[in-house]
């Protein structure tokens, strides 16, 4: 039987200590600095709690951004009216916790993410994010993300193309 998830705002309900993803940075954010990012409006962070042991499986965070035109590829910019910047949705981290690692959760937490941001009431046309790594950089891409801007390992994912599931 796989696991079955439910993706939440995260909360004080919500056991932090025990994630490891593997990479302290994104562990140490979840449990230290993660609800006061939320109390100051700073970003919004969503958890997947496995619906049968209660544990944190993974988590994201998304908050709103503008990324200037004149970083986009040409053919970007073309579906967008000309303003001085673009309404985005910044997708600031992205973890799983290493006993869920391989069962394609980064991807729903992803696809979970695209969601979101269609549906949300502040428009957004893309999805930017700052790969932590090579690997990271190589999920993105799996995901259709593009390189984009003067950042190493900054990419955008359009939304132009996908619709919201209702």
């Amino acid at each position: 039987m796989s696991p079955q998830y439910s993706i939440e705002l995260l909360g004080s309900k919500h056991h932090r200590a025990a994630f490891s993803c593997g990479i302290e940075a994104l562990d140490r954010y979840l449990r230290e600095q993660a609800s006061q990012d939320m109390r100051r409006r700073a970003n919004s962070c969503f958890v997947a709690v496995d619906t049968v042991t209660s544990a944190l499986a993974g988590y994201y965070t998304l908050s709103a951004a503008g990324i200037p035109c004149t970083d986009l590829p040409e053919h970007l910019l073309k579906k967008l009216p000309r303003y001085p910047f673009v309404p985005v949705a910044l997708l600031g981290r992205l973890a799983v916790d290493k006993t869920f690692q391989g069962k394609n959760l980064g991807a729903a937490l992803l696809g979970n993410a695209i969601q979101r941001s269609l549906r949300s009431e502040v428009a957004v046309a893309a999805i930017v994010v700052i790969a932590k790594n090579e690997q990271a950089e190589s999920f993105y891409r799996h995901h259709d993300f593009l390189l984009f801007g003067n950042l190493p390992r900054q990419l955008i994912l359009p939304l132009s193309s996908y619709r919201l599931n209702t």
